[in-house]
């Protein structure tokens, strides 16, 4: 079952496409982390996917968001569809899938025929070291809906909002 709004993010580190570490449980410690979990590289889906989100990386960064795909490919393999998808964000390996199994997405059917231990697509979004949107698809062809994530984003920067205008004392 995955993660749900409120659950803490898993303190797990991952290899990045470019042969740095990434600490998951600080990539929502200075503003929204998207987290997105997607089956395998230099597939369809896959690739619409992350192009898209390349594509509006923009509207991402205007809502204080920072995005990682992560999938069980191996760091070198994402790299080059990183540079093939053109995106401009990290892409993070779960080849011993550690993320994939906390987060609760590790794909129990096979994918195909004989392509067991991918992950489902999800979609976390992380603020302060927790959940606060979660959507998973056991269906390897379905896209994420990009507008509830963002809306998701909205609502953490209207409550940041408020907490900053809030008088002290």
């Amino acid at each position: 079952m995955p993660l749900s709004a409120g659950s803490p993010v898993p303190d797990l580190t991952l290899p990045a496409h470019d042969g740095g570490r990434i600490f998951l449980g600080d990539t929502s410690r200075e503003g929204p982390a998207v987290l997105l979990f997607f089956p395998l590289a230099f597939t369809d889906t896959c690739a619409e996917e992350l192009c898209t989100v390349g594509d509006d990386l923009g509207s991402y960064a205007e809502l204080d968001a920072r995005v990682f795909a992560i999938s069980v490919d191996s760091p070198f393999v994402l790299d080059r569809f990183r540079t093939e998808c053109g995106a401009n964000y990290p892409f993070l390996s779960d080849f011993n899938r550690a993320a994939s199994e906390a987060f609760g997405v590790l794909r129990t059917a096979p994918l195909g025929p004989g392509l067991r231990g991918t992950c489902d697509r999800a979609v976390f979004v992380a603020h302060e070291g927790r959940v606060r949107y979660s959507w998973h698809s056991t269906n390897p062809g379905l896209l994420p809906p990009f507008a509830e994530i963002k809306q998701a984003l909205r609502e953490i920067r209207s409550v940041r909002k408020d907490q900053l205008m809030r008088p002290t004392g």
